[in-house]
């Protein structure tokens, strides 16, 4: 696949075949997408790759806490209140997506349902969680590791996966820790499900939209 093939072809899947990564494949992908940039070569990233019956655990210990009604607790917290044009973007891909789905924003029951579903990494075999060191949580960090992370979503395509870039199996980094052994030394930035597409999903042929690019760019001197 062509590099603007896959750039414009990339997408968030939402659920998945069953069948498991080949661990190999998951090294090569690894493999190239070490190679992403970073500010003055610090490779501020570290991966844990899951599966088995380790990712059932925390899928478990995630939907758990989450159904307890714990507070989540991210080791990078998530603005709460974005500026309005990014909120009404958000707003517009739920809007779109959950029809998709059979229920509305207004359809609480069914929008935590779904917040489950994306807490077990859209029924994913495997899910790569992205970490750095406790000590390396500032912005330009995360910038790169931003990097790594669409690095890796781009070299799946090569082996026919596919992928979801997830906040939400970071939320409770303590439960995660708890059952895969991550140091308290390193936090957890993102998760990545990813896996074989389940192209017979309808929610698998929903695409978001991207602003026009006069909306973005503004020319200086050309």
């Amino acid at each position: 696949m062509q590099l603007i093939e896959a750039v414009k072809a990339r997408k968030s899947i939402r659920g998945y075949k069953p069948d498991p990564v080949a661990r190999d494949i998951l090294a090569q992908i690894i493999d190239v997408a070490r190679w992403a940039p970073s500010g003055s070569n610090t490779q501020p990233w570290e991966f844990f790759i899951l599966g088995g019956e380790v990712l059932e655990k925390v899928k478990d210990a995630l939907q758990h806490r989450f159904l307890a009604g714990v507070e989540p607790n991210p080791d990078f917290p998530v603005v709460s209140s974005p500026p309005e044009i990014y909120r009404e973007r958000r707003v517009a891909l739920v809007s779109a997506l959950y029809p998709l789905l059979g229920f509305s924003r207004e359809d609480r029951e069914r929008r935590r349902e779904w917040y489950l579903k994306m807490m077990r990494a859209f029924d994913a075999p495997n899910v790569i969680l992205v970490v750095t060191e406790a000590d390396a949580g500032d912005p330009w960090a995360l910038f790169n590791i931003g990097a790594v992370t669409q690095t890796i979503a781009l070299v799946a395509l090569e082996f026919g996966l596919g992928t979801c870039i997830e906040g939400a199996l970071v939320q409770y980094p303590d439960a995660v820790r708890e059952v895969i052994g991550i140091p308290r030394s390193k936090k957890l930035v993102i998760g990545i499900a990813i896996g074989y597409p389940d192209w017979d999903l309808p929610v698998n042929q929903f695409r978001s939209s991207r602003e026009p690019l006069e909306k973005l760019v503004t020319w200086c001197g050309l």
